[in-house]
């Protein structure tokens, strides 16, 4: 019966201590695009770009 004593309010400050945490991540836009990272893997530019210093050599 005693350990409820301490058990309790400290699970109460851990409920808080997370509600605080979510209420942070989506007020600083942590869920605003879920979709775009993974996404933006998928749609990797494997092409060289113009411009660039380094040709590759082709051997015939």
């Amino acid at each position: 019966m005693e350990s409820l004593f301490l058990l309790i309010p400290l699970s109460l400050i851990l409920v808080g201590v997370l509600a605080w945490i979510l209420r942070w991540s989506v007020k600083n836009g942590q869920f605003d695009d879920l979709e775009g990272p993974g996404q933006a893997i998928l749609m990797d530019d494997d092409a060289p770009q113009l411009g660039s210093s380094s040709k590759p050599t082709q051997k015939h």
